[in-house]
């Protein structure tokens, strides 16, 4: 039995995605961000970096939500989320894995708080650079679904699917959201078709990009 400690629509949405798809057994445990529940001394415990997910893996805390999509691909093989060591396709599901996890989370995390990154007078610019980033990334993917699609590794939806879209509602409101770039759009499409997504979404009360 997994524990998710989660918060509607945020970093933990893609591994909850994940649980459901699976079928594994799961308890939800909801963190009031608004009320800074995840900086508690008794979530600091579970992990210190005051962020959700944070999924209780055989008792012990194991946090970073593309850690625990990989994690869940590799514990339930009998899924097909991932190709397994040695597959062709394995090199692909890393590269596009590390770069949603190396590049693309930290560029929303500047758009949506600039002021973590640069001085008030500097707020505008932190902000453009980080849509720049964000938008290259769906260039990039674009392109590798022209010529790979229609999900990332193929014909077979994947963990690493559930994750750009995850990534992909983050920029909804966006001047240019992901959504703009049309096999991009369309494998969101395919993703939110899923029973798993549309579970998500009534478990967790969302409504926004259903």
């Amino acid at each position: 039995m997994y524990i998710l400690y989660y918060s509607p629509g945020t970093a933990s949405m893609a591994v909850h995605q994940a649980l459901l798809e699976i079928g594994a057994p799961h308890e939800l445990r909801k963190l009031d961000l608004d009320a800074n529940a995840q900086k508690s001394a008794e979530y600091l415990r579970l992990n210190p970096n005051g962020t959700v997910p944070t999924l209780i893996v055989d008792g012990a805390p194991v946090y970073e939500c593309a850690a625990l999509l990989m994690l869940l691909a590799e514990r339930h093989p009998e899924a097909a989320l991932a190709p397994p060591p040695g597959d062709a396709k394995r090199a692909t599901w890393l590269q596009w894995m590390v770069h949603f996890a190396n590049t693309l989370q930290p560029a929303y995390r500047q758009w949506f708080y600039p002021q973590d990154f640069a001085p008030a007078e500097h707020e505008k610019e932190s902000k453009e650079f980080a849509r720049r980033r964000i938008e290259a990334t769906w260039d990039r993917l674009e392109a590798h679904l022209v010529a790979n699609g229609p999900h990332i590794l193929g014909d077979a939806v994947g963990i690493v699917d559930f994750y750009a879209t995850m990534l992909m509602r983050w920029s909804r409101n966006m001047p240019k959201p992901a959504t703009s770039w049309p096999h991009v759009a369309a494998l969101a499409q395919r993703v939110k078709t899923r029973p798993s997504w549309k579970r998500l979404y009534d478990i967790e009360g969302l409504t926004e990009w259903a």
